[in-house]
């Protein structure tokens, strides 16, 4: 099984270099630099009509992140999501990362059926979180896809690619620089490079899953 890599954009631009450049899968986001953050509670019913509405438009996937005030996966809703997204791929998103047990919550997101999920191994960002990533890898025994995702580079993927069957997911904006923090907040620069996505997707493609 090969490995995949997963150009998060938020732009018709951004789109256009993910083809061009060989990409394997886009995230199609609004708001990166806001984090992507899950909906409360309160918006629940809007998540629901959000999901049925990109299957009916015959999105491929969908990505969805719910947690409980306790800081645990929202089980009971994600089933429901789960289910309206019709067998479509299902990717939990980092909101992993705000859980208080990440095996106990990967157990949980594979249980109900999510296909994918997308993580920088419960700290801000991938390197930091890269112990973490490879021992969830090693739990997932292939039940699940495990992206790592917060501060994917070029600079670093090769690191992250020493990894047994982790894929990769990352913006490749330009211009973002040096940022200190959670990545998830870096803020949102310009354009996306096709050279680059083409050079991190031969990475990753360069790379099988053992």
């Amino acid at each position: 099984m090969q490995r995949e890599f997963e150009l998060c954009a938020e732009t018709l631009q951004a789109c256009e270099a993910a083809e061009l450049g060989g990409a394997d899968r886009i995230e199609l986001c609004a708001a990166l630099s806001e984090g992507g953050v899950s909906p409360s509670r309160g918006f629940l019913k809007a998540a629901l009509s959000t999901v049925k509405t990109a299957v009916g438009l015959g999105a491929a996937g969908i990505v969805v992140g719910l947690l409980t005030a306790g800081g645990a996966v929202d089980a009971e809703h994600l089933a429901q999501l789960v289910e309206l997204a019709s067998g479509l791929p299902v990717t939990f998103h980092r909101a992993l990362d705000r859980t208080r047990d990440l095996t106990k919550s990967l157990e949980t997101v594979i249980g109900l059926g999510c296909n994918r999920v997308l993580t920088s191994g419960g700290e801000p960002t991938v390197m930091e979180g890269r112990t973490s990533l490879e021992r969830m890898c090693a739990h997932a025994a292939g039940r699940i896809r495990v992206a790592a995702g917060g501060g994917v580079a070029l600079a670093n993927a090769a690191s992250l690619l020493k990894i047994p069957g982790l894929d990769l997911h990352g913006s490749l904006r330009v211009g973002t620089g040096e940022f200190s923090g959670d990545a998830l907040w870096a803020p949102s620069p310009g354009t996306v490079n096709p050279d680059d996505v083409r050079r991190m997707s031969a990475m990753v493609h360069g790379s099988l899953v053992r």
